[in-house]
């Protein structure tokens, strides 16, 4: 695991692109780490073991800190480009990052037009996540990412579905955001 860990922090640092990195790559290192931590629990601290074992779990530690802090950076660096994230290339939890920082930012976005327009603008996004669209193609049913089936949708429906999901059918031409009023 320290070698795998070891290459995803050097191939990282030599990039500018983000690099590949299996899904379940936080989940293993959680593992390992713990695994380190309760060896070194059962030896006689004073022992040359410990000593070289301790050194290693702050090497680890190290090298997953600025893991993390390199592919954050270079994930905030892209949205803020307006560049869209590979999710190929991330792991689960920095795919929920990047889609909730893009989210974040088309906001922001959006209201910096509003302001420059003169308009203030309303959020689209109630209160629990969600967001109400108008559909300009019909569309099938989906499954949400709070795992619920919506749909199928004709064309001129109005529905409220998950912001994530509805970020993706804008995106794509097929639904248009609808602005609450209050």
């Amino acid at each position: 695991m320290y070698e795998l860990l070891y290459e995803a922090w050097i191939n990282e640092k030599k990039s500018d692109a983000i690099q590949g990195l299996p899904e379940d790559f936080y989940v293993r290192i959680i593992g390992y780490v713990k695994k380190l931590r309760e060896e070194s629990r059962m030896l006689d601290e004073r022992s040359v073991k410990a000593r070289v074992l301790r050194r290693k779990v702050k090497n680890v530690e190290a090298m997953i800190k600025e893991l993390l802090w390199l592919r954050w950076e270079k994930i905030v660096h892209k949205i803020f480009k307006g560049e869209r994230v590979s999710e190929n290339v991330l792991t689960l939890e920095e795919r929920q990052w990047s889609r909730s920082l893009a989210l974040l930012f088309e906001d922001f976005q959006s209201f910096c037009d509003g302001v420059l327009k003169g308009k203030t603008s309303k959020p689209m996004e109630t209160q629990s996540g969600m967001v109400v669209l108008r559909f300009l193609d019909d569309v099938p049913a989906i499954v949400g990412a709070d795992m619920r089936t919506y749909g199928p949708f004709k064309a001129e429906d109005v529905a409220t579905l998950p912001s994530q999901n509805a970020r993706i059918l804008v995106k794509r031409g097929v639904a248009v955001r609808v602005e609450l009023s209050r």
